[in-house]
């Protein structure tokens, strides 16, 4: 029996679309859409994850576990896999920020 493995490595798309779970920690951007189902979209834009809001990654938790993101004036942690279908466009007129 043959098995395929895909890799996990992270990796943008080819038309160089990114998410979330693609950017540095404090690296600016602007949520462009949510490639997510009805219920979980909704329940996120609730919380604050709106196209063209700006949304900035912070610390990650421990082995691996969910990561902090800023939006809206709160802090909301993600999983990796909820964060790689968020997607994102950089925003021009920022640059790095420090979280604390």
């Amino acid at each position: 029996m043959s098995r395929t493995h895909r890799s996990t490595k992270k990796k943008r798309s080819d038309n160089g679309a990114r998410t979330l779970a693609d950017l540095s920690t404090g690296e600016r951007c602007i949520l462009d859409h949510l490639d997510l189902p009805d219920d979980i979209a909704r329940r996120l834009m609730e919380l604050g994850f709106l196209p063209g809001n700006e949304v900035v990654p912070g610390r990650r938790a421990p082995g691996g576990g969910p990561r902090v993101f800023r939006v809206d004036g709160s802090e909301v942690a993600l999983r990796e896999d909820i964060a790689a279908r968020l997607h994102v466009r950089r925003d021009p007129e920022s640059d790095l920020i420090v979280l604390s």
